[in-house]
Order: structure tokens, then C-alpha cells, then sequence
């Protein structure tokens, strides 16, 4: 399970870079050139998308990478950033991916206490 956690923190880190990417650049975009109307907007809460651009990747890629030695702290930081994305993107076709595999992969990291090693969580 741990090494399911690991996997999917990871994919859906990279995922979520994607969406970070697109998103950061966007809202820089609008601040360099400008709005048009009826196109393109910006959004209302820019600090809070680019915070989320940037912290919701790394924390699904440190807790996958955590979940094989750490499983508790790994699904943590990869429930830590599916609720990043929730709240910096919502949920729509873009995200549904990398939600889905951070929430998944933080359940696994959880769930696996004693089967993979004599040692639990703490």
C-alpha cells in the first residue's frame, strides 16, 4: 500500500504542476497585459491561486515520497494538498485527476500501518 501511496502522491504532484503552471502563468498574464473584457479576467483571489500554484505540487510529491518511510506524514501532506487544489482550483476536468489521486494516495499512506514494516506509524 505503500508503495501505491508513493506512486500516486507523486502522479498526482506532477499533475498538479500542470494545473500550477497554467494557472500562475495566467494570472501573471492578466497583470502584465491587461484584461479583455468578457475574455479574459482576473481572478479574485490572485495570491491565493499562486500560493496554490506552488504549495499543492510540492506537498503531493514530499508526502508521496514520504508515504514508503513515513506513511503517516506522507498522507498528510498529500490530503494537505488535494485541499489546496480543491480550494485554489475546485474541481473541473483539469483537477479531478490530480484530486483523485492525492485524496487516494493519502488514504493508502493512512491505511498502511503495520503491514509493511514491525514498526507503525509513530
Amino acid at each position: 500500500m505503500r508503495n501505491a501511496a508513493l506512486v500516486l502522491g507523486v502522479l498526482g504532484g506532477v499533475l498538479a504542476m500542470f494545473v500550477g503552471f497554467f494557472s500562475f502563468g495566467y494570472t501573471e498574464a492578466i497583470d502584465r497585459w491587461g484584461e479583455v473584457e468578457g475574455l479574459f479576467e482576473q481572478v479574485a483571489n490572485v495570491d491565493l491561486i499562486r500560493a496554490a500554484s506552488f504549495l499543492a505540487p510540492l506537498l503531493a510529491i514530499a508526502g508521496g515520497a514520504m508515504a514508503h518511510a513515513r506513511a503517516l506524514w506522507g498522507g498528510l501532506l498529500m490530503w494537505a494538498a488535494a485541499g489546496l487544489i480543491y480550494v485554489g482550483f475546485g474541481f473541473n476536468v483539469f483537477t479531478m485527476f490530480p484530486l483523485g489521486f492525492c485524496v487516494l494516495g493519502g488514504f493508502l499512506a493512512l491505511a498502511a500501518g503495520k503491514p509493511d514494516e514491525a514498526k507503525a506509524h509513530f
